[in-house]
């Protein structure tokens, strides 16, 4: 049997070697805890330290804003709570996007819930957010823009930047969910102006269950887990030193290998792409314009996107047909809904999305079971209706 091809990167990662590596240290001999005093527990935090350097450096940051937290969904709560609880702006008004990841989305619910008031702005066709929306959505109870700087589902990138400048102008800070775009493509929190920024370890090949939270200085946010004074009383409960470890390792290897994704893996990704599109009638790519150079979203006419992700798994080939956190839900794509796509464009989109670890004759192996796959089961649709 061939190996398994996996095209569902956008979900998680595969731990990198090096990763894996450094972080065995942190579960043997370095098992100290990281407030201690004493030489383990020093040995233990020059490690968390000199991983916070590495994350700090991939998006520009100051070492001291960024803060260890379980991943990019504590991150992404964090900020909104945090800031919606501890800000000096009086109001509850926060400004999101309908195409959030739920991490998001959930969280936003749940603050109306609570008694605040959410207004979600929605994209265009291409699935990217007009700057003058988020403008126009601003109140004076506004405490919070969050806008998400590439999209989990199209790899679409927004237009962070020039709604920085909007949030700037305004008095509100703006956060945003970086979770997939760093690694991916330049990440840099001065350019961007925002105030808060969300990364995840496992989506750059280290391990699950750690990320941290850039807090730019001065940015008002209360904490949101409280008991010791870890992370500079701002993130309480001891620190997760081998996941750290490797969150460190994994950021300083995104870093390095930036200019790889921009080029090879952008160049797999569109030859996947261009090879679905010649081999298999009535297919469209979702979301074109700015985007990251791993993810492609194509929809084909006459396909039930999840029997396609079976039947693709059963021949040895992972894809998703959207995000990793909706997985199971019976609910369409939000994200294509949000883009104004007709229901049979959504429900016939499949997700694939890559890494440095893929090779060109996984990308030609994958491209021939997808068009065996699309082609039986259309095949099968016909006679189920006939």
């Amino acid at each position: 049997m061939k190996e398994r091809i996996y095209l569902d990167n956008s979900a998680t990662t595969p731990v990198d070697a090096a990763v894996l590596e450094a972080m065995l240290p942190a579960l043997g001999d370095i098992f100290g805890n990281a407030s201690s005093i004493h030489l383990f527990g020093q040995e233990a935090r020059t490690v968390v330290e000199e991983a916070r350097g590495a994350v700090a450096l991939l998006i520009g940051a100051d070492t001291r804003e960024v803060v260890f937290t379980s991943g990019g969904t504590e991150s992404d709560n964090w900020a909104l709570w945090g800031v919606l609880r501890g800000g000096r702006r009086p109001g509850n008004h926060v400004v999101t996007t309908r195409i959030e990841h739920p991490a998001v989305l959930a969280t936003c619910e749940a603050m109306e819930k609570a008694g605040a008031d959410v207004t979600p702005v929605p994209v265009d066709a291409s699935g990217r957010v007009d700057p003058g929306a988020v403008a126009a959505a601003v109140r004076e109870e506004t405490v919070l823009i969050s806008v998400m700087h590439s999209n989990n589902e199209t790899g679409i990138v927004q237009p962070v930047a020039e709604i920085a400048e909007i949030a700037r102008k305004r008095g509100v800070p703006l956060h945003t969910d970086a979770v997939q775009s760093a690694g991916k493509i330049p990440v840099d929190v001065r350019e961007l102006g925002v105030d808060l920024l969300s990364l995840s370890a496992h989506k750059i090949h280290g391990p699950k269950g750690v990320g941290a939270l850039w807090i730019r200085k001065g940015t008002p946010i209360a904490p949101f887990l409280t008991g010791g004074a870890q992370e500079r009383r701002r993130r309480a409960g001891t620190e997760n030193v081998p996941a750290i470890a490797g969150f460190g390792v994994a950021a300083r290897l995104a870093a390095e290998r930036l200019p790889e994704m921009g080029g090879r893996v952008a160049a797999l990704r569109d030859r996947f792409e261009q090879g679905a599109l010649e081999r298999i009638a009535g297919g469209r790519v979702n979301g074109l314009g700015p985007r990251l150079p791993n993810i492609t979203n194509l929809s084909f006419e006459r396909l039930e996107g999840e029997a396609a992700v079976i039947a693709l798994d059963l021949e040895g080939v992972a894809a998703s047909t959207g995000s990793a956190c909706s997985s199971g839900s019976l609910e369409p794509s939000h994200v294509l809904r949000g883009m104004g796509l007709r229901p049979e464009v959504v429900q016939g989109s499949l997700r694939f999305s890559l890494s440095r670890q893929n090779t060109e004759e996984e990308i030609d192996r994958a491209l021939d079971i997808l068009g065996k796959v699309v082609g039986r089961l259309r095949t099968l649709s016909r006679g189920s209706r006939g």
